[in-house]
């Protein structure tokens, strides 16, 4: 079987989906066989914006899974939180099947990259939360970060929600993408990883930088 990562943000424009696609390309360069997987879609009728960016990243075309959906098993038209785009649509989330997509995708690749929906704070329901999910299912997380103003505050913040929970923090990823002022993104970059190393010693940090 597989390993599954969670890979979540400080918020919703972190770049997960930039940092997902690349993060799997890496892996695939390393001889791995990898999958990602949306956690919840919303905003799109039919398929997944977001699986579509990871695999132009990977440089591949579609997966089978793909195609059947086991990659984004749960799509919803209203562009909004899971819990509010599910009742737009009048339709529930039922988390079983995002768990048996993942747990098909673990049982034919080395390694399976579950793209959140925002950060770990987001709503699926009024008392059932992004974070709920990952700490039942026991899923090491990958956090996305970067320079933009406020990174630091919605960082520690979630870096905090992680270890209040006994989640394992698998990797911190600073995404240069949003960087406009090298002077707060060297010390964004600096005063992160130096949080990370003191409170998460077994915890990679990497930096990203923008794809060409």
């Amino acid at each position: 079987m597989g390993q599954a990562y969670f890979i979540s943000g400080i918020d919703t424009d972190a770049g997960k989906s930039y940092v997902t696609g690349y993060i799997a390309s890496r892996l695939m360069k390393e001889g791995k066989s990898v999958a990602t997987q949306k956690f919840i879609q919303t905003g799109n009728i039919g398929f997944s914006e977001d699986i579509d960016l990871h695999r132009k990243i990977m440089g591949i075309g579609p997966l089978p899974e793909d195609i059947d959906h086991t990659t984004a098993p749960i799509i919803f038209s209203y562009p909004a939180s899971a819990q509010l785009a599910a009742r737009m649509d009048e339709r529930d989330i039922d988390l079983n099947i995002i768990d048996r997509s993942t747990e098909i995708l673990c049982s034919r690749y080395d390694i399976v990259l579950v793209e959140g929906a925002g950060g770990l704070m987001v709503p699926i329901t009024d008392d059932f939360f992004t974070i709920d999910y990952v700490e039942s299912r026991k899923l090491p997380i990958i956090l996305v970060t970067n320079g933009v103003l406020g990174s630091i505050n919605h960082t520690i913040l979630s870096l905090e929600a992680i270890k209040s929970r006994g989640i394992r923090l698998a990797a911190v990823i600073y995404n240069e993408h949003f960087d406009t002022d090298r002077i707060i993104s060297a010390d964004s970059q600096a005063f992160l990883r130096r949080y990370v190393s003191r409170n998460f010693p077994d915890t990679c940090f990497a930096t990203i930088p923008t794809l060409d």
